[in-house]
């Protein structure tokens, strides 16, 4: 099964306003390693929310932002500690980065990236590690001239140990980081299953958000919360039941049916999860340590012993 079509050509990235002030930068077409972005513009300065995997995309991201204020961007959010969201925090001279304790701990531990051996090739450029050097444990609240933002910890691993949500209750818009992907596989390796639901449920659901921008895929709806509940409720349902044949999250992979995410892009990312599922039905915490390399690469099996798909 391959992760996307050979060599696809893609629409460039859209800068578009979602509420007054308030953009998403949307990257097609949101599978590995390229993301979404955002940008709240004030009368004295603008801040972003994440930034991009390589330096090229990044810059590209930075000139979109100039196309819309000449203001200079004075505070950056990271969702998360994930490559994806951060390698381009170095490209926002003068910022503020701001994130989870646990999301600067994880640019640290992560560190510049070399090969990237599970993965088509892809160029990344130069990365200058950037982790978040205001950082909180709960949360924190970001003001955009008198827009307010909501910086706030989920609470428990789930897509990360480190997973935060940008909340803009005027605009009931909602900067979901990985938590949500829309048309895209949800991935768990570095979190949990059963946080990524919890949180879902009650931390992201009673929110009310009426436009929500996903770490990847187009601007979204509150339906795509329940889309994403959807299928991870149905991963567990076949987590527990492999887990409790001994069955190995490969296999068990092989040999499940996606029927209604049969079309998601990255459907290897269910080799992954259920690594990650077993991990904790076998007693383990939540967003526990787990042999990530070894769980890439079934996923790899699972893809054919191809490489998976990456356009970054």
């Amino acid at each position: 099964m391959s992760s996307t079509a050979a060599d696809p050509v893609l629409p460039p990235p859209v800068l578009a306003e979602v509420a007054d002030g308030v953009f998403a930068y949307v990257q097609p077409d949101g599978t590995w390693w390229v993301n979404n972005t955002g940008l709240l513009v004030g009368a004295r300065g603008a801040a972003v929310v994440d930034t991009c995997s390589t330096e090229k995309r990044t810059r590209a991201f930075r000139d979109a932002v100039a196309t819309v204020t000449d203001q200079p961007v004075r505070t950056l959010v990271n969702t998360h500690h994930h490559g994806d969201h951060t390698h381009g925090n170095w490209l926002f001279d003068g910022a503020t980065v701001v994130g989870h304790e646990a999301t600067r701990e994880g640019v640290l531990a992560a560190g510049v990236p070399g090969e990237q051996p599970f993965w088509t090739p892809f160029d990344i450029g130069q990365v200058v590690l950037e982790p978040p050097f205001l950082t909180y444990t709960e949360g924190v609240t970001l003001w955009v001239d008198d827009r307010r933002c909501e910086v706030t910890h989920v609470g428990t691993p789930a897509h990360t140990t480190n997973d935060s949500v940008v909340w803009l209750p005027e605009q009931r818009t909602l900067f979901a980081g990985d938590l949500l992907f829309a048309g895209g596989t949800p991935f768990l390796v570095m979190g949990s299953l059963a946080g990524a639901i919890e949180v879902l449920e009650h931390v992201v659901a009673p929110l009310g958000a009426e436009t929500i921008v996903p770490g990847h895929g187009p601007v979204s709806g509150p339906e795509l919360v329940d889309d994403v509940l959807g299928y991870l409720r149905w991963l567990d349902g076949v987590a527990r039941d492999s887990h409790a044949a001994g069955v190995s999250p490969l296999e068990a992979a092989r040999s499940t049916d996606l029927g209604p995410y049969a079309g998601w892009s990255d459907a290897e990312r269910i080799v992954g999860n259920l690594h990650r599922a077993h991990a904790e039905l076998s007693g383990g915490e939540r967003g526990c340590q787990i042999d990530v390399r070894s769980a890439l690469a079934d996923m790899v099996t699972y893809n054919g012993g191809h490489p998976l798909t990456c356009i970054a």
